[in-house]
């Protein structure tokens, strides 16, 4: 799943736009951005930024900075 700090019907439209397989959970509050150490900018906007967590519940491996073209890859070789 993604999470992002945009309203979630910002987050519905960009995934139905985009097509995506899975669903884009809403953090407007913050709460789950900063558990995961993720930066907010001052305008706002958070960095881009990957957590892999694992069956017990903890990270496993953190992907910053994500270059979204690469990043499936690099996933899917983690897991595997």
């Amino acid at each position: 799943m993604g999470i992002s700090i945009d309203p979630s019907g910002d987050n519905k439209a960009f995934k139905e736009k985009f097509d995506f397989p899975y669903d884009l959970l809403s953090d407007a509050d913050l709460s789950m951005t900063k558990a995961y150490g993720v930066d907010v900018t001052d305008s706002g906007r958070s960095s881009r930024k990957s957590v892999l967590v694992g069956p017990d519940g903890k990270v496993a491996k953190a992907y910053d900075p994500v270059t979204p073209a690469d990043h499936p890859d690099q996933v899917l070789a983690d897991l595997g």
